[in-house]
């Protein structure tokens, strides 16, 4: 059942557009299972994006996403992982196909709007990081 979930996140530059990008998510056949409104610190956003910790927009994506509100998510959709990255778009929103979240709501490619996970099993992790219990999944 991993392959029906993934996990998603609407950054701090697209919160105020949360309800159209939510609306976009659920008309392309997602269901939300989890969601909720919250705010990373530092300490948090550090942890989420470790994976990264090396790389040179490290610190700049921890001051980022601490920033302001968030919408952590699980959505459920067969092959939901594959179906959503092509919802949300490239990472850089000009580069990103019309119609995609990112090309809609994307500022640029570091504020990109929204997160999605890359694979099954990040997605439990993600998901697991901002909802206990959703581990098995």
């Amino acid at each position: 059942m991993a392959n029906n979930r993934t996990f998603t996140m609407i950054k701090p530059d697209a919160v105020n557009n949360a309800g159209a990008i939510l609306k976009m998510i659920q008309e392309a056949g997602f269901r939300i299972v989890a969601l909720k409104q919250t705010r990373l610190t530092a300490e948090q956003a550090g942890q989420f994006y470790a994976v990264h910790a090396e790389r040179p927009f490290y610190k700049d994506l921890v001051s980022y996403m601490s920033s302001g509100l968030i919408f952590p998510a699980i959505l459920e959709k067969d092959n939901a992982v594959a179906d959503f990255r092509k919802l949300i778009g490239a990472t850089n929103p000009a580069q990103a196909e019309e119609g995609t979240i990112r090309k809609i709501f994307a500022q640029s490619i570091e504020a990109n709007a929204i997160h999605g996970s890359d694979s099954d099993e990040n997605a439990a992790i993600e998901g697991a990081f901002f909802f206990a219990g959703t581990e098995q999944y």
